[in-house]
């Protein structure tokens, strides 16, 4: 199994870079893990209480659950993946089948931020947007998808995802093996993924 993991700020684009790489492979047995899946379970909190969080601090997520499952997959095992509600701010008690495939792409914005994900990563990707667009796509999408009203959606940017971006986002693009600009869709960029990707895969 060839581990691919995608990390850059919110609203940088790293679902489309996914859908691009997926899209150029061409690869049938390929899977998507998504680190939203991973917050952890705040179920002893009120709802009230779970909106206070700072989800995009790494304490919020179980990376401890992400790398176990991770090597499971890779020893070829099916193993059981939690299901996040945006909607609660809380893991649901339903889970979904994951299965061992060819490649599998992990995706969110902290994965290059521990070093125990890291390691099982055989390419690593940050995603770089301008932090306008960003604000501006978040916007959008928790608007639109996630039932925030425009004054939340602001408010939590200035109070944490701008914080937690510059302390732990921003800084862990170092230790990426390849950096994509995608302000706008950067061909270059992944057709060298594509490259590198079936290079690991021979």
């Amino acid at each position: 199994m060839l581990i691919i993991g995608i990390a850059g700020g919110t609203g940088s684009g790293k679902t489309t870079v996914v859908e691009q790489i997926i899209q150029e492979l061409d690869i049938l047995d390929i899977g998507v893990i998504y680190q939203d899946d991973y917050y952890k379970d705040l179920s002893h909190l009120s709802y009230e209480e779970r909106t206070k969080v700072n989800f995009d601090h790494p304490r919020s997520i179980d990376f401890d659950l992400l790398v176990e499952q991770l090597k499971h997959l890779r020893s070829g095992e099916t193993v059981k993946q939690p299901i996040y509600s945006f909607k609660e701010h809380n893991r649901t008690n339903r889970t979904k089948k994951l299965t061992p495939k060819k490649v599998m792409i992990v995706e969110g914005i902290l994965l290059l931020n521990n070093p125990e994900l890291r390691d099982l990563f055989d390419v690593k990707i940050y995603v770089h947007a301008d932090s306008d667009e960003r604000l501006i796509r978040r916007i959008k999408r928790d608007i639109e998808k996630r039932d925030r009203t425009l004054d939340e959606v602001i408010a939590r940017y200035q109070n944490t995802l701008k914080p937690m971006h510059i302390e732990f986002i921003e800084p862990s693009k170092e230790f990426a093996d390849i950096i994509i600009p995608n302000n706008k869709f950067n061909n270059v960029a992944i057709e060298v993924v594509r490259t590198l990707v079936r290079e690991k895969l021979i």
